[in-house]
């Protein structure tokens, strides 16, 4: 048996999950909110401030000692034992998560640190034609749902476990829009150095 088909089961049973994202996939995923008649209907879902927001833009890094850089303008997931993962070429990768609040967040570049109370996933991708679709069921949630944060100067929402006691921007859940996570793959090079 070779290594690289023992090493992820390996390291997940001794609880490190942020590996490369090229030794759990082959290809990932991008994702798309759909809530018609909404504001947020068919907006990308983006990784940006430690969080996903649907509408907005990815914010990215990539260090000046790497070249050449990956281009850094779309986010892009991977999806390995229901767990979600950024699909990024930094060291570690960058595993997704859901805090106690509700709000979907991400570990920072070269950690696997969570906030306490978090949870990672479960996510759930179902492939299908033309989209997929991902969603999670952590801490009971239903899915997702996008809330907005009228403080910002952003018209991004912010993506939450669709929870009925999420800690929202506004305060109100009632703000909220629940979505679908509709995917299409991704099957190009690996799209960023990290998300920031």
């Amino acid at each position: 048996m070779k290594l690289t088909s023992i090493l992820p089961a390996t390291l997940l049973a001794v609880g490190i999950t942020a590996l490369p994202v090229e030794k759990r996939s082959s290809t990932g995923f991008s994702a798309i909110a759909a809530r018609s008649g909404s504001p947020i209907h068919l907006l990308p879902i983006n990784a940006a401030g430690s969080g996903l927001y649907v509408g907005g833009s990815p914010s990215t890094y990539c260090p000046d000692m790497v070249d050449p850089c990956p281009p850094g303008n779309e986010t892009v997931f991977a999806n390995a034992f229901n767990l979600l993962y950024q699909y990024v070429e930094v060291p570690g990768g960058q595993a997704l998560f859901v805090k106690s609040s509700g709000a979907v967040s991400y570990t920072s570049p070269h950690s696997i640190s969570m906030p306490s109370g978090s949870q990672q996933g479960p996510f759930d991708w179902v492939k299908g034609s033309p989209f997929g679709r991902y969603t999670t069921t952590s801490f009971g949630a239903d899915g997702f749902m996008a809330c907005p944060d009228y403080s910002t100067n952003t018209t991004a929402w912010q993506v939450f476990a669709a929870i009925k006691n999420a800690t929202v921007p506004t305060g109100n859940v009632e703000d909220c829009l629940g979505f679908d996570a509709l995917t299409t793959p991704y099957s190009g090079s690996i799209p960023t150095w990290e998300y920031v």
